[in-house]
């Protein structure tokens, strides 16, 4: 893999509002925040994600001790319906200062490709990495799938707000297209790991903020230029991100 070499210094974000915007294909609004200021909307969004985590027998996925008050947490990402209710989310971390700070290596612990998945962190941490965690969507069968697409953006508006190149997460092989369609590449050399439990078989995968465009789906790319205008408040003034650099490797 080849990394374009440039000095990366990553910032602690610090909003002061949230910001937000309405999703047609899902119907929801999407509202980007903080812990420490939307309290409210942080404990609802934790409620949605016990209880999906629950419902699919998953609970020791969710590491309650670091997430609930939210320090580990730079941002979180709530898609809230037309009645007012959280209907799903994800959060970002703070950006990686060693690559045991990231979950993989406890979900690849004793199996193969963990060396690899060491590694693939450790390389990426000095551009600046953050990791995707507790994603979750409601299970109405009319918005899920459209919802699992549109918090699949929420991976470059990361890598805007926190002004990183790189985000990682890794997710079950049956919701891999759905993530993957926003610019993620899935590491094939790694092998699944079968985390939480034999039931599954997780992957690794990572974002570019510099070539995500040569991997997302067209639709995907004009989505993320659109909702990256309501950011703009907060992003202006950072690093220009090209759409994609041709040679800048996977």
């Amino acid at each position: 893999m080849t990394i374009l070499q440039e000095d990366a210094i990553t910032r602690s974000l610090q909003l002061s509002e949230n910001y937000s915007w309405h999703d047609a294909e899902s119907g929801a609004t999407i509202v980007v925040s903080q812990p420490r200021i939307d309290p409210n909307l942080w404990t609802e969004y934790l409620a949605g994600a016990e209880r999906s985590y629950h419902k699919y027998g998953v609970d020791a996925a969710l590491d309650w001790d670091e997430i609930a008050d939210g320090s580990a947490t730079a941002l979180f990402f709530a898609a809230i319906d037309a009645s007012g209710k959280v209907v799903g989310g994800v959060r970002a971390k703070e950006p990686y200062d060693d690559a045991e700070e990231s979950h993989a290596v406890v979900e690849w612990a004793g199996q193969p490709g963990l060396d690899t998945v060491r590694k693939m962190i450790g390389d990426r941490i000095p551009f600046g990495l953050s990791e995707m965690k507790t994603a979750w969507v409601s299970d109405d069968p009319g918005t899920s799938r459209e919802l699992t697409t549109t918090l699949a953006r929420t991976a470059m508006h990361t890598m805007a707000l926190l002004d990183i190149q790189f985000i990682m997460a890794t997710a079950a092989a049956h919701v891999l297209d759905r993530w993957r369609s926003s610019g993620g590449v899935v590491v094939s050399r790694v092998p699944a790991t079968p985390y939480p439990d034999e039931r599954y078989r997780t992957k690794i995968m990572f974002w570019d903020r510099r070539t995500y465009a040569n991997h997302a789906q067209p639709k995907q790319v004009a989505k993320i230029v659109t909702e990256a205008a309501y950011l703009a408040p907060v992003t202006s003034g950072l690093r220009p991100v090209p759409a994609a650099i041709a040679g800048v490797g996977r």
